[in-house]
């Protein structure tokens, strides 16, 4: 398995602590930077919140933190009173051992809801989560955040600001209980840009807008997204403290970085084998192209049309419209590749076997519509629904 590259400064860290039971695999997870750094944090808009989460989202409003603790296969969410106190035996530990400020270390859980964390079998393994600490440990990281996940989903990059190599590496979980407005997702970005707080809190938001918003598997919303860039500065540029060319070269990067984990969060999608990419153009306004591309990915009749390679593209303007956007469905054209199956609302004569067999047997599906009507568009992502996504979730808690 190939080792993820950390930015200056940082170390990873992930082993077994038992939370998970008997499995033996990787369920406690830690980054650390060696100098405090820049944060901003983006989290779910369930009302129904992890304590873990809740903790969290506290400390990010401070905007500076240096270590990242996860566990997988609790969520600590409906736990009360003794989960946000859990949460806080955790990270008190972390910065004693760390000898850090306890608000600079930050928490994030993932898994089975309303179950206690175990924090007898957590606490006493701290330690050797440090002692771990490296930078060629992201990969340990990685394994340990997984849940459901199939594959591993992190990116690496390199760019040059000033004279300066930038990196920047994201590393993320997340396969179902995934919809806009985030996703069953953890998602850690680690860089050691130098950038003031209020840019790097703008540059995430845009960033996620256009990715990790734009994305669905199953129309559920977690109680625990999280999505967290720290920025420790170690690269040395001149710290980015406007919106110049250096900023807009960081932000192009940063959402370059979130598209990518959005897409392959949806890949992994539980049972999924197919992507679906839905692009809406020539919208009136920006938002309502953006919220009937996610009508489409979203619905499951589409989703399971693209499983079953059938063409049926009324099921795709039966979701834009109830999508409650007002568009004329008189100028809509629809195109399912590069084969025009609609036009002004209207069916077209297609060739029905070949849009299954040379389009949709393929593992990413194009999807465009054409409002006919704007300037404006969006894109959003997908997956199609089969009877795995069913086997895997009727036995989750066992």
């Amino acid at each position: 398995m190939n080792n993820i590259y950390l930015p200056l400064g940082f170390l990873a860290s992930g082993i077994t602590c038992g939370i998970k039971d008997q499995s033996g695999k990787k369920d406690l997870g830690l980054l650390f930077s060696e100098v405090p750094g820049e944060v901003s944090g983006v989290f779910t808009k369930n009302k129904v919140k992890s304590a873990s989460l809740l903790l969290c989202m506290e400390r990010v409003k401070k905007g500076i933190a240096q270590a990242i603790v996860v566990n997988s296969g609790n969520a600590n969410t409906c736990t009360g009173e003794k989960g946000y106190k859990d949460a806080l035996l955790i990270t008190k530990e972390i910065s004693k051992q760390l000898n850090i400020p306890e608000n600079y270390v930050l928490i994030a859980s993932t898994g089975v809801i309303g179950k206690f964390l175990p924090i007898d079998k957590i606490l006493p393994k701290i330690s050797l989560c440090i002692k771990n600490l490296s930078p060629y440990n992201g990969m340990d990281f990685q394994e340990a955040i997984m849940t459901t996940d199939t594959k591993p989903k992190y990116i690496c990059r390199t760019f040059n600001i000033n004279n300066k190599d930038i990196k920047i590496t994201g590393i993320a979980k997340g396969s179902g209980m995934i919809h806009p407005n985030l996703a069953t997702m953890l998602v850690f970005i680690l860089t050691d840009i130098s950038i003031s707080s209020s840019l790097l809190k703008e540059s995430l938001m845009c960033a996620v807008d256009e990715s990790f918003n734009m994305i669905s598997v199953d129309r559920d919303m977690s109680t625990n997204d999280t999505v967290i860039i720290l920025a420790n500065g170690m690269a040395k540029n001149p710290k980015i403290v406007e919106k110049n060319k250096d900023y807009e070269i960081f932000k192009s990067i940063l959402k370059e970085v979130c598209i990518y984990l959005a897409k392959e969060i949806v890949k992994d999608g539980e049972g999924a084998t197919k992507l679906i990419e839905v692009k809406v153009v020539n919208a009136p306004i920006r938002e309502d192209a953006k919220i009937l591309a996610k009508s489409v990915i979203s619905s499951n009749l589409v989703k399971t049309a693209i499983y079953g390679k059938d063409p049926n593209w009324g099921r795709i303007i039966c979701a834009l419209g109830y999508a409650n956007c007002d568009f004329d469905p008189s100028k809509v054209d629809i195109y399912i590749g590069n084969i025009p199956v609609c036009k002004k609302g209207v069916g077209l004569e297609f060739d029905e076997n070949y849009v299954r067999e040379e389009i949709l047997s393929k593992e990413t599906i194009y999807i465009t519509i054409d409002l006919n009507d704007g300037k404006y568009s969006a894109i959003a992502w997908g997956c199609d629904l089969t009877e795995e996504y069913i086997k895997i979730n009727s036995n989750y808690m066992t």
